[in-house]
């Protein structure tokens, strides 16, 4: 059994099919990215996969064990970190104390993080750690997400959109980040946009169209495949 399997999900939004049949697998230490074009089911994967939407169908195995139909929180507890698009924080708590309640116990099977190295590998989150979360910069906000979501020793992390609306040198920090989670021997499921950086960062891609996955394979497989691009891609 691969260390992910996620065979088959149906999700709807009221009469709306969103997803069709989804069907990956992903093995530890990979960083496994989702593209596609927005409506494509690419965040409703992410939230299905965290009980955060409900499925009518299908199965999700982690590590041989079945999460499907827990609670977000057993989902959490599980091994599986989420880091949403939105960059939920809490706004009146400050950076410390947003890290603090992020944190678990570590767990074995899992690389454990400390709140140390999260400023270490974010500088300007320490220079801030006592600024209330609601005044800090868009991509503070991410790095905060990023970090707290960390705190809990995830096995797989889901990372939705983290570069969206973030100036191009905090890119370059948040991506060398995301390899560096891989480097730890963490499992990365990625929602990204910008396609050179997810290709760049990417061991295996799978391309999303019309609720379903309609190409898989290695990032050169999409930059040799001009069809794929235009058919599922590209935008106008």
């Amino acid at each position: 059994m691969s260390f992910l399997e996620v065979e088959d999900i149906h999700v709807y939004y009221g009469k709306s099919h969103i997803l069709q049949g989804v069907s990956f697998v992903a093995e530890r230490g990979e960083i496994v990215s989702l593209l596609g074009r927005n409506g494509s089911g690419r965040s409703t994967t992410l939230k299905a996969m965290m009980g955060l939407v409900p499925m009518s169908q299908g199965n999700i195995h982690l590590m041989d064990k079945k999460i499907t139909g827990r609670s977000p929180s057993q989902i959490v507890h599980s091994g599986i970190s989420y880091v949403p698009e939105e960059r939920l924080i809490f706004d009146n708590l400050t950076t410390n104390e947003n890290l603090l309640i992020g944190q678990q116990p570590g767990r074995a099977e899992a690389p454990k993080w400390t709140i140390a190295e999260m400023y270490e590998y974010f500088p300007r989150l320490a220079e801030r750690r006592n600024a209330k979360a609601g005044t800090l910069s868009g991509g503070e906000k991410q790095m905060l997400t990023i970090c707290r979501s960390l705190l809990g020793n995830p096995t797989l992390i889901l990372i939705d959109e983290p570069t969206e609306g973030l100036a191009p040198q905090i890119v370059d920090v948040v991506m060398n980040v995301i390899l560096m989670i891989k480097k730890r021997g963490v499992t990365v499921l990625l929602v990204e946009q910008k396609l050179t950086i997810t290709l760049d960062v990417s061991d295996r891609v799978l391309v999303m169209g019309h609720g379903k996955v309609v190409f898989e394979g290695k990032p050169k497989d999409i930059e040799d495949n001009d069809k794929i691009r235009k058919e599922w891609l590209e935008v106008g």
